[in-house]
């Protein structure tokens, strides 16, 4: 049976909109990355380098708050922020986001007021107004593991800052519950310790009034044991 013209060319249409696999098109292919970095080579067709360096690591106390000053370089990377990961070993990490790849951050668990000035301290909580050891960020002290990502990435184990006596990295005052000495039990380390009168003890400006009156009696008793004798001697002639 013929087709009617205008049948035929609707028929061509249809299979023309209808390519066979071999005429579709590719997908595209990505640009190849390995960690954020840019992949290629340089004129000697040697790979271009790809690592991150942590060039300052340091922990500080600042203002009677614990602090990291770290500086970190992506080599091959053209990300400009880095994130700080505070990797718990049996808990939630903390994780500071879109940081600069250069500054200073705070130590997890520690608050600071409105002045910038410490006010709690990982690893300790205040009970009846006295501070105990023992908080959710018991896991940051001695030692916490930090990751550095800025694609690449690095792992590094910092120290928590000791305290000064400049800085405070820990509370103020610690639990210190020893009884105190009861009013009617004497004070025997005073005897002990210092034997001789506390007026004579302490600056010794009373030795020469004492030494004095010593030598008074010692002279008054020459005198009188020479009269005793002119005596004697006067009754035998």
């Amino acid at each position: 049976m013929l087709l009617a013209p205008g049948q035929a060319m609707a028929s061509g249409a249809v299979r023309a909109a209808d390519p066979t696999p071999s005429q579709s098109a590719a997908a595209p292919t990505p640009s190849p990355t390995v960690y954020g970095c840019l992949v290629g080579e340089d004129e000697y067709g040697t790979k271009l380098p790809c690592e991150l360096r942590v060039e300052v690591l340091t922990p500080i106390c600042d203002n009677e708050v614990p602090k990291l000053r770290y500086k970190v370089v992506a080599i091959g990377s053209p990300n400009t922020k880095v994130t700080i990961t505070w990797v718990n070993p049996s808990g939630p990490d903390v994780v500071q986001a879109d940081l600069p790849l250069e500054g200073t951050v705070l130590w997890p668990g520690a608050v600071q007021d409105a002045s910038g000035r410490g006010i709690d301290w990982p690893g300790w909580r205040l009970e009846n107004g006295v501070w105990v050891e023992g908080d959710e960020f018991d896991w940051v002290r001695p030692s916490v593991s930090v990751l550095f990502q800025v694609n690449p990435e690095m792992t590094v184990n910092v120290a928590y800052p000791p305290s000064s006596p400049k800085c405070l990295t820990n509370p103020p005052q610690v639990l210190v519950n020893t009884p105190s000495p009861s009013p009617t039990t004497p004070d025997t380390e005073v005897l002990v310790d210092n034997p001789l009168p506390p007026e004579v003890a302490a600056t010794g400006s009373n030795v020469a009034p004492l030494l004095i009156g010593a030598g008074i009696l010692v002279g008054g008793g020459l005198i009188v044991v020479l009269l005793v004798n002119r005596q004697r001697r006067a009754g035998q002639s």
